[in-house]
């Protein structure tokens, strides 16, 4: 979860988000380098007075600075579409479940199991959530197993919503009248927090998402108990 003096991206908990942060970097560090390059080159112009000759008209120095950002554009690109491909990879999930927008509340759908599990999931007030995170605390936790690959369905029930895990790298549209589909897998346990991130209405800022991932025996138990 994010905290106030927290500048950086939050710490991976899925494949998907790790490949996201290892994108952020690699374009970071290029961006730095032109940042610095461009920064040197406008010092130099300026206490040179512009009157490099050579710099303003020189067919090499025009060829570098035409080649130059068209492979650097390449270098971001490459790793860019990869990603986007991984993202949208569909594999075999073992678990499927549905989850469906509401203004302004999330409920989930359990449908591969013998007795089919629905709830409702509520944000916290704050007067219920002395020990909880404010704002952030759901009534009732989606219970999700770890290293399992995972299938969620989602819709809405009314207008547009965005179901969004930050940690998880994951954020897929809640529509009306069709179903999308987000693939995940979580490689650690506890307890990850997300928000609606489309503006659906007056309390938008109040149906939070929690996913409390746990070990398979657990989330057996957990089945079989509701």
């Amino acid at each position: 979860m994010s905290t106030w003096s927290n500048l950086n991206i939050q710490n991976s908990s899925s494949p998907l988000m790790e490949q996201l942060i290892f994108f952020h970097d690699h374009t970071l560090l290029i961006l730095s380098m032109i940042t610095i390059m461009i920064s040197y080159i406008m010092i130099s112009l300026f206490w040179n007075k512009f009157n490099n000759r050579f710099l303003f008209q020189g067919q090499m120095i025009e060829m570098i600075w035409t080649i130059l950002p068209a492979v650097t554009l390449v270098f971001i690109a490459l790793p860019s579409l990869k990603l986007l491909y991984l993202l949208d990879d569909s594999y075999n999930p073992m678990m499927s479940f549905k989850t469906i927008g509401h203004q302004w509340y999330w409920s989930y759908e359990y449908m591969d199991f013998k007795n089919m599990i629905e709830f409702d999931s509520y944000m916290l007030n704050e007067f219920n959530s002395l020990n909880l995170f404010r704002l952030l605390d759901v009534d009732n936790r989606t219970i999700i197993p770890m290293n399992i690959q995972i299938r969620n369905l989602i819709t809405s029930a009314d207008v547009i919503h965005s179901w969004t895990i930050p940690t998880l790298g994951i954020k897929s549209d809640a529509t009306p009248g069709r179903l999308n589909q987000i693939l995940f897998i979580i490689n650690r346990p506890g307890v990850f927090f997300g928000q609606c991130s489309e503006i659906c209405g007056i309390n938008h800022s109040f149906m939070p998402i929690v996913i409390e991932s746990t070990n398979l025996n657990s989330f057996i138990n957990w089945i079989n108990s509701n």
